[in-house]
Formats: structure tokens, sequence, C-alpha cells
């Protein structure tokens, strides 16, 4: 069975969208728990007028949650890939924005699983992670050859989901902690 399809199949499909869903709900989460710091996140990105800073602070988690929510049914997922890759391609390009402006030292707003919002500074890891999701989104769009899944399928989708959040949660904690690892060797 080559790669193409094993990623178009309906367990395969489920598990990346589940753990897309959990990441898109428990970033939105994170910024809805603490609004005031992730909207000081948005105005330290320094890409819209300060008059928005707040609408965009309110509007950004709100559709990541719609995301999330839509990834989960099969029949809804369609749409919520689509919204899931519109936002990454939003934040993305924030994030690509500042950095190319030389700006690393700033909060990259993203909380979820493994970083809380104001734990996590800019670097073109995030970038690569965020294409590396892109990606994953089109691989949960609802495969094409449908198949009846069984008990044992739930389970292997289960064990599948919790195995992508892990490596989630162990990649977005190696770039969180990289620049204090940075300093203490200058030290």
């Amino acid at each position: 069975m080559d790669l193409a399809h094993v990623l178009t199949d309906a367990v395969v499909a489920r598990a990346i969208g589940a753990a897309l869903s959990v990441v898109l709900l428990a970033g939105a989460w994170q910024k809805l728990r603490d609004r005031e710091l992730f909207q000081a996140a948005v105005e330290n990105y320094q890409l819209v007028p300060e008059s928005w800073h707040r609408p965009v602070a309110t509007a950004l988690p709100l559709l990541e949650l719609a995301a999330g929510a839509l990834l989960l049914p099969a029949s809804t997922r369609t749409i919520g890939a689509f919204l899931a890759a519109v936002l990454l391609l939003v934040v993305t390009g924030a994030v690509a924005i500042n950095l190319l402006r030389g700006r690393r030292d700033i909060d990259c707003g993203c909380g979820g699983l493994s970083a809380h919002v104001g734990e996590q500074t800019l670097s073109w890891g995030l970038v690569v992670r965020n294409f590396l999701l892109m990606g994953a989104v089109l691989a949960c769009l609802p495969d094409t050859e449908t198949r009846t899944l069984v008990w044992i399928d739930y389970l292997s989708a289960a064990g599948t989901t919790l195995a992508l959040l892990g490596l989630y949660v162990s990649a977005n904690q190696l770039m969180a902690n990289q620049p204090r690892l940075q300093s203490l060797r200058m030290h």
C-alpha cells in the first residue's frame, strides 16, 4: 500500500482530523481564557490598525473554535478543513512577516496543548510547523474510497490521534525551549 492510499484511508483521515481538531480547540480555549494576553500578542504583531486589535483578538479564537468543531464530524470536515487552512495561512503569514522584519522576540500567541499564550516566541520553526499542519488539513478531508469502519478502525483512529498529538506537543515544546537553550549556551 503506497502513501497516497494510507493518507486517504478513512481511519487516517479521522485520526488526523481529530488531532487537528484538538490542536485548534485547545488553542482557541487558551486564547479565550486569557483574552487580554492574546490581545497583547495581536498588538505586538503590528499588522492591523489599533482599532482592530480587539475585534481580531476576538475573531481569531472564535474561528479557530469553529474550525476545530467542524473538523470532527465527517459531514462538516470539508468546511472545517477549509476554515483551518485559511486560519493557518493567515497566522503563518503574520509570523513570517514579523520574522522578515527581524521581530523574533515577540510572543507567537499560539497557546494550545503544550504552550500557553505568552510562552513561545516567533521562529521559522513555527512557519514550518504551520505548513505541515496545512498539509495535514488536506489529509483529513473525507476519503474518496468509502468503506464501512469496524470497531478496530475506531480503536486505531483513537490510538493514531493520541500518537499524533504526542508528536505535536513534543515538537512544540522543543520549539518553545530552543531560544532558552541558546541563551544558556551563550552564558
